[in-house]
């Protein structure tokens, strides 16, 4: 299929422009999400021990209630929620109560703004570009979420990994049997690794989770980028984990999530990598053997 030639910056504008909507509707997603889980759960939980839940809970989804103030319970106004520009001109409060809102919205408005710009020096408009489009917006919502609960939701892995399926059929960014391969490759490839590490410690290394969002980036990006996103997570994740012990005085035994390694690793193959083995690190003058 041919590529639709549009102006760059029109290209720029609206794709920044949409990066910021959408990182205010991964802020919804990256709290709501994992409260909509744990109600499920618990009501699961009653169903199969036949008791009655203590409590009617209120609906809850990624549309009701509406946004609020977690303090005074103000609904927030339309023009209270536009990305980034609402935070500054509130002065970073409340309207209503005052209360202190969390920089951590519009940054990750701005951090989903940029990285969905970011794209449009790597792919032109084209059916690759609104692939690599999605996958960026879910891997910032599994590291956040990753981030608050050591958790990565099926409700985004799974999909995403049958996205990156649908999107090969096409060899949009490599061809159907290496995205095949690479799920496949992805998944065994970390649950080899925590079913060996269980053995020999007894404890449990990763979640499956991680087993799931390698397994996605293995549909999305084929087998041949798995080596590369591997050990780029691990080194990035040491040195992390390293720094986060000596600033915070975080102990080894504290648990440190796995996932948003994954996830940057994926996000550098994606732009960067060419599917042989070392390219991103090339990028950098970094060779491998």
């Amino acid at each position: 299929m041919p590529e639709t030639v549009v102006p760059m910056g029109l290209l720029c504008g609206g794709l920044l422009c949409l990066g910021l909507l959408v990182g205010s509707f991964l802020n919804v997603v990256i709290y709501r999400l994992p409260l909509m889980m744990e109600t499920r759960w618990r009501r699961d939980c009653c169903e199969l021990l036949e008791l009655e839940p203590e409590k009617q809970e209120a609906p809850l989804n990624l549309a009701t209630p509406n946004s609020h103030c977690p303090q005074c319970k103000a609904a927030i106004k339309p023009w209270e929620n536009i990305p980034v520009i609402s935070y500054l001109l509130l002065g970073g409060k409340c309207s209503s109560c005052a209360a202190r809102i969390s920089p951590r919205y519009p940054i990750i408005e701005l951090v989903t703004g940029l990285m969905t710009l970011a794209l449009a020096w790597f792919f032109a408009f084209s059916p690759a570009l609104l692939g690599a489009v999605l996958l960026t917006w879910a891997l910032i919502a599994l590291t956040m979420i990753d981030v608050d609960h050591q958790l990565l939701p099926d409700d985004i892995t799974l999909p995403l990994m049958w996205l990156g399926l649908l999107f090969n059929l096409q060899a949009t960014f490599t061809s159907l049997n290496d995205a095949v391969i690479g799920a496949m490759a992805g998944y065994l490839i970390l649950w080899t690794i925590y079913q060996a590490f269980k053995l020999i410690t007894g404890k449990e290394g990763m979640g499956y989770g991680d087993f799931k969002l390698l397994a996605a980036l293995g549909a999305w990006l084929g087998w041949q980028m798995l080596p590369e996103i591997i050990l780029l997570s691990s080194l990035v994740g040491a040195i992390c984990g390293i720094a986060l012990m000596a600033i915070k005085r975080r102990g080894k035994e504290i648990p440190i999530p796995f996932g948003p390694y994954l996830a940057i690793a994926g996000w550098l193959a994606l732009l960067l990598g060419d599917g042989s083995y070392g390219s991103v690190f090339a990028r950098f003058g970094i060779h491998l053997l």
